[in-house]
């Protein structure tokens, strides 16, 4: 198995475990998947849940990037992370725990890219930070920060297979937002700090 193959898989087993809904079954006993927007994230966690759980979710998320793309380098070798990063966000996004239905892939991401990237992903941060405080729109904030990230990556290293990991990551994140710019056009996109109504209510997940 070469080095970028097993990168890959390193990172499609961390990435495919469902911490969110997983956390928000501990939480409340119920499937995450029928709260909410259904989407198994930490947002959907936070709004179901509360902020702890919510917060908790976020931070595993992210932590399981992390740990593929450091796992993956130390055992495969350095050229494994970039593949150990798009294998732990396509595993979270599509993991089979879940039949194939996971969650969006934005802290993934960011956890991975804090380790391949740290100055890209800081950027990547601050372009989602400026968006949600003006808009409130935590999915706006989540795509027009992963666009980010692949310019960053590109202007702050480490390289151009690195960056097109990212823009081939934002693409994915884009798409898994597709059915949240259809309520943002529609008025019905709740903002930060709204709570979900219930299973099939207004509140939604980014």
């Amino acid at each position: 198995m070469t080095s970028a193959l097993a990168g890959f898989a390193i990172g499609a087993a961390f990435g495919s475990i469902p911490f969110a809904w997983l956390l928000h079954l501990l939480a409340t006993g119920r499937d995450l998947r029928r709260e909410g927007s259904g989407n198994p994230g930490a947002t959907n966690v936070e709004r179901s849940a509360g902020p702890g759980w919510g917060a908790a979710a976020l931070a595993l998320d992210a932590g399981k990037g992390a740990a593929a793309v450091l796992v993956a380098v130390r055992w495969a070798g350095a050229d494994a992370g970039v593949p150990a990063a798009l294998g732990a966000v396509l595993g979270h996004v599509f993991t089979p725990w879940l039949s194939g239905r996971g969650g969006k892939g934005v802290a993934t991401t960011a956890g991975a890219y804090a380790l391949l990237a740290p100055a890209a992903t800081g950027a990547s941060l601050l372009v989602f930070a400026l968006a949600v405080a003006t808009t409130r729109y935590v999915s706006l904030g989540s795509v027009l920060g992963a666009a980010a990230l692949p310019i960053a990556v590109l202007l702050a290293g480490p390289g151009t297979r690195a960056a097109g990991v990212a823009a081939a990551l934002a693409a994915v994140i884009a798409w898994r937002h597709r059915e949240n710019f259809a309520r943002m056009r529609a008025g019905v996109e709740p903002r930060l700090g709204r709570r979900a109504r219930g299973p099939g209510g207004a509140g939604v997940d980014s």
